[in-house]
């Protein structure tokens, strides 16, 4: 009973789906996690503590090519499958293919929708009403192979963040769903289905660019970039000539439209502040100067600042 199986993965959540796989009876012949870094990382200290082999890799491709001595490593290590539990690395076909069962990759989407890797953000800054997680066999393409698992039906909520939307809801479906479909590949029972490309989209990375606040849009957009780019990279505006980033921010509902030019601070109260928007008023409470720390919004902006 049990696979052998070789886990990338990062984070919180690779090491949830980690303890998922030991606890119902699989091997894990190796664990991927990232080089090190400032702060620790849960799945490399849970492989640690478990005593599995662990292989701190950067990258198994160069300029688009394999790197050999990375393929051989993994041919090694005899996996029946590959589990990508939140992989931000691009991983060769040489090694996606090369278990017996190939390889199963999670997905914080509804694929074919939204491929790309900062699908969360994307949903919010894009309007979508209803989430959901899909486990896929990864091919050669981005998030393009046939879905084995897919759970929808979470609605994204006007209060949603990036991050609250994947801790709170996608986080969760998403350890269960992998953990589902490694099940289904080890009874036999896995069903490959391909993807609809005519409904398929990509967006790529949300940049500075894409973060970047034009208080005359819509302060529906305003809504959606702060909460899309909510933790990363945080939507920004300029405020006396520098870079500033707003968190914790929303679209207030059922707000008056505020007598202020777009971007004026009309209120502040318990640390947060009020900003005028075109067609609405928006909250945020909390602001960052380029490489300081984030503080309360109302420690920084008064009442008749303008954001530009």
């Amino acid at each position: 009973m049990g696979l052998d199986i070789a886990f990338f993965g990062q984070a919180a959540f690779g090491r949830d789906v980690l303890r998922r796989l030991l606890e119902a009876g699989h091997r894990v012949v190796g664990v991927y996690a990232p080089p090190e870094g400032p702060r620790p990382d849960p799945l490399a200290d849970e492989a640690l503590a478990r005593g599995l082999p662990l292989l701190r890799v950067r990258a198994m491709r160069r300029k688009g090519r394999p790197i050999a001595s990375r393929v051989e490593e993994h041919a090694r290590l005899g996996a029946e499958l590959n589990v990508l539990a939140f992989v931000t690395m691009i991983l060769p076909e040489l090694v996606l293919e090369a278990p017996r069962y190939g390889s199963l990759c999670f997905h914080p989407s509804l694929l074919p929708r939204f491929r790309g890797g900062n699908a969360l953000a994307w949903q919010i800054l894009l309007g979508e009403e209803e989430s959901g997680v899909t486990v896929f066999r990864p091919d050669a393409g981005v998030d393009r192979g046939p879905i084995v698992v897919q759970k929808g039906g979470v609605r994204i909520r006007p209060t949603h963040t990036a991050a609250s939307l994947y801790f709170g809801e996608l986080y969760p479906l998403g350890v269960e769903a992998l953990c589902e479909a490694v099940d289904l590949v080890e009874r036999g029972e896995a069903v490959y289905r391909p993807q609809d490309e005519s409904r398929a989209t990509f967006q790529g990375l949300v940049t500075d660019e894409v973060a970047h606040i034009d208080w005359q849009s819509p302060a529906q957009q305003v809504d959606r970039q702060l909460r899309g780019c909510d933790p990363s990279p945080g939507a920004w505006t300029r405020f006396q000539g520098e870079v500033l980033r707003l968190f914790s921010g929303r679209l207030l509902p059922g707000a008056p439209q505020p007598d202020a030019l777009p971007g004026s601070v009309v209120a502040a109260q318990e640390g947060q502040v009020q900003i005028a928007g075109r067609g609405g008023l928006l909250e945020v409470g909390r602001v960052r100067r380029e490489g300081g720390p984030k503080i309360p919004a109302a420690e920084l902006l008064a009442v008749g600042e303008r954001l530009r």
